[in-house]
């Protein structure tokens, strides 16, 4: 990347490389902290623009950049979520974090064939802090939280450092991440091998695609859920499935109503899942919790606003009102 000027100044800006470094760690951090990746590319795109709204003299006072614009994304996000919880109230039906590709096909539980370049999921580190069991869980944190936590726990920040950011002490910062710790601890089992989570989910697809209830049936939990996100754009269960059975007979219903679809294995948040394609169109991502020999829950996100990363179309705009993709610079979740 070659250094420029940055607006409004009338000399190169030797920490431009420094400063659009930190993009990647910014993308990670409020990605995991918003669960979209629309609203995550707002936030950073925001948080740049207040470091360029500072004059020269303002940037080169702050001694660690990249601390400075953490605590200021951080301190975005942290707003974010507050307001997110009374938008989510008048959310049509479910809401299910944002799914992230890798458009890699996956075998025995392991990555093949090459990546696009331009892939979101090259813009965020799939770690098992984005698969969606975990995200679904950060969800029911409160936004201080759920900072305190991914702060801490995922990125490394010290309590100093986080309560720099949430606007509270060390103390009650550490004590903020203690209890979304035994929030996770509480809703999440062990996850079954690689290769078992692969097979299970493969074996999921063949029977789906052969309407044979019985194999569904037995490759699901007796207690499994299964939760669909259409955001009121597209038809979608308003309601979580409840039980084994129940979720094979709609999962075989859908094959009825829609015979055209392609199902096609993906990498989902990191973890295996399936596609659904009309036309080549993706119109269905589902993510799975395998925590042992049986699939215990399903989130298929089919509001269109949610699958532009997998279909290449940027979305209108985000819930938050605004539309992500229109910044400068390629953004990187790892």
């Amino acid at each position: 990347m070659t250094t420029t000027s940055a607006p409004g100044h009338d000399r190169p800006d030797p920490s431009l490389d420094a400063i659009m470094s930190e993009r990647r760690q910014l993308i990670n951090l409020a990605y995991r902290l918003l669960g979209s990746l629309a609203d995550a590319e707002d936030v950073v795109q925001e948080t740049y623009a207040r470091w360029y709204a500072m004059s020269r003299q303002q940037q080169e006072a702050i001694a660690s950049p990249g601390a400075w614009l953490t605590k200021v994304a951080g301190r975005i996000c942290l707003d974010l979520l507050g307001s997110a919880r009374a938008r989510r109230e008048s959310y049509v039906g479910e809401w299910i974090p944002e799914p992230l590709p890798d458009r890699t096909e996956w075998i025995d539980g392991r990555g093949g064939g090459t990546t696009d370049p331009a892939d979101p999921a090259d813009r965020i580190t799939l770690d098992e802090s984005v698969t969606m069991a975990f995200l679904v869980v950060l969800e029911s944190m409160t936004p201080a939280e759920r900072v305190a936590f991914v702060l801490h726990e995922v990125f490394r920040y010290s309590f100093a450092e986080v309560a720099e950011i949430v606007g509270r002490t060390p103390a009650a910062c550490r004590q903020l991440a203690s209890s979304a710790r035994r929030r996770i601890r509480a809703s999440q089992a062990l996850p079954a091998p690689a290769g078992l989570r692969a097979g299970l989910v493969r074996d999921f697809k063949q029977a789906w695609e052969a309407k044979d209830i019985d194999t569904l049936v037995g490759l699901l939990d007796p207690r499994a859920m299964m939760i669909a996100d259409g955001g009121g754009l597209v038809s979608a269960v308003l309601r979580p499935i409840e039980g084994g059975e129940q979720i094979a007979r709609y999962i075989i219903a859908i094959a009825d109503m829609a015979p055209g679809l392609t199902i096609l294995e993906r990498t989902v948040n990191g973890q295996p899942g399936l596609v659904a394609q009309r036309d080549g169109v993706t119109v269905t991502v589902a993510a799975f919790d395998v925590p042992g020999d049986r699939i215990t829950r399903i989130w298929a996100v089919r509001n269109p606003e949610k699958l532009w990363p997998w279909t290449g179309e940027p979305q209108a705009a985000s819930d938050s009102g605004h539309d992500a993709r229109h910044g400068e610079g390629e953004t990187t979740i790892t």
